[in-house]
């Protein structure tokens, strides 16, 4: 029922930008914050970003100043903007919410910051 799909993820050049997206469906998208995740190999799940319902976010230190959380509820939709990508920041990127006392969670995508 729930369903969060991921896209936008790619291979970029230190110091460009991407943009992800997160398409919401199966809840009352507008009534839960969202978030983002990245899982680096080797490392564990960290979050990166949060949105509440009313936008109020909140950020990891190392993407504060960098990436920015935003949505669109009438879309359904959450994005993660990301400047000035470094290698560090390469990971797969999950979208979630907390659903029914669980977290779901997306697929993934995944981005690499690389010369």
């Amino acid at each position: 029922q729930v369903q969060l799909v991921e896209s936008g993820g790619g291979l970029v050049q230190p110091g460009r930008s991407l943009t992800l997206s997160c398409a919401a469906s199966g809840f009352t998208f507008r009534r839960y914050p969202m978030s983002w995740y990245r899982q680096a190999p080797g490392e564990e799940r960290e979050s990166v970003a949060t949105i509440s319902d009313d936008s109020r976010t909140i950020y990891a230190d190392s993407v504060k100043g960098r990436f920015n959380i935003s949505r669109d509820n009438a879309k359904n939709t959450v994005y993660l903007q990301m400047n000035n990508l470094q290698p560090e920041d390469t990971a797969v990127y999950y979208c979630n919410v907390h659903y029914f006392g669980r977290d779901r969670w997306g697929r993934g995508t995944q981005v690499t910051v690389s010369s």
